[in-house]
Order: structure tokens, then sequence, then C-alpha cells
């Protein structure tokens, strides 16, 4: 990358000042590769602890492994510890690698629901929540699960990233996207 996209110039500065923020831009923007420049940003590129500091919900299995993919050519030079979750995963399984240690978590978030409800994730140090494409939240089921989980979080930055603000989305400012700013692109 040499030069940043429209859609870049205008949200990374306003995602590191921490303001919750909605990303709305088209595909090919820059969305992702702003996610993951802005979350390695707020990590400092340094593994903390064992707790994630970093949550990325994404709609299933394969955005989270393509994610995790994309991801590891930011990361390979650095310390953090990015992981995968996701329903077809057993859950003692991710609740025994989590507890190693991670940094980053990848998740969907019905796999992430499901840690917490059984304790097996902490996220007492989390620093900054994202949702990428977030359209996917219209079902019934990922929307009643986000809204579990943010409900277990006491304090940290959420940035959404769309292609257009949906009401549903917008519904999140009552819940845990308060005093948040829109990019759009």
């Amino acid at each position: 990358m040499t030069t940043p996209t429209l859609f870049q110039s205008e949200s990374i500065p306003v995602i590191k000042s921490g303001a919750n923020v909605y990303c709305t831009a088209s595909e090919g923007s820059g969305k992702t590769t702003t996610l993951i420049l802005t979350t390695l940003q707020k990590l400092k590129c340094e593994a903390v602890g064992d707790s994630p500091r970093a949550v990325v919900i994404v709609e299933n299995k394969e955005k989270a492994l393509a994610l995790y993919d994309e991801f590891l050519k930011y990361t390979k030079h650095t310390s953090l510890r990015v992981y995968v979750g996701y329903e077809q995963l057993h859950v003692d399984i991710q609740k025994s690698e989590i507890f190693e240690g991670i940094d980053i978590l990848i998740s969907t978030p019905i796999a992430m629901n499901k840690l917490l409800l059984l304790n097996g994730l902490h996220v007492s140090q989390l620093k900054i929540f994202s949702i990428d494409d977030s359209e996917f939240l219209i079902q019934k089921s990922a929307y009643t699960a986000l809204l579990s989980i943010t409900n277990s979080i006491e304090k940290c930055q959420y940035v959404v990233y769309a292609e257009k603000m949906h009401p549903i989305l917008q519904r999140f400012e009552s819940y845990f996207m308060e005093y948040s700013k829109v990019i759009s692109v």
C-alpha cells in the first residue's frame, strides 16, 4: 500500500481518535485493510497478557478464515497472536486454545457468545471491537448474539463496517454505539 484510499484517509484518523464509528463504503474501498491497520495500531503490534484485546466479528467460518489469512500478512513479523473461532469448531477446543493466550479474536457472533456464556473468554482487556461487513446482522440469531456479547463488555471502542447504513445497524446507537461518528464514502 503506497497511498490510502479516500475511505482510509477519512476513517483512519477518526478510528484512531478512539470514538465509536460507523464506517460505510462500497466494496473495494479499503474497509478490510482499514480494520486490520487500525487494530494493529490500537494493540501497538505487540502481544500483551492472555486475554484478547481486539475482537473482529464476521458472518461465517469462511469469512473468518479469509480475514485470518489477511491478518497474518500484517502480523507475521510481530508477536501478536491471532485466533479464529466459529461454530463448527468444538467449544472446548476453542476454550483451551484461547486460554493459552491471544491478542486478536476473529469469530462469528454465535461462537463468541457461546464462549462468553461458558466462561471461555475474558473481555476485560478489550480495546477495540470491530464488525466486518455487518449486513449479516439482519439475521435474528446473529443480531441477538451480538447484543448479548456487547452486554458483557464494560468499555471498549466499537467500529462497525458496512457497505451502506441499514436501520438495524442504527439501532446499535441505543445499545453500545453511543456518541458514534459516521464515516460514509
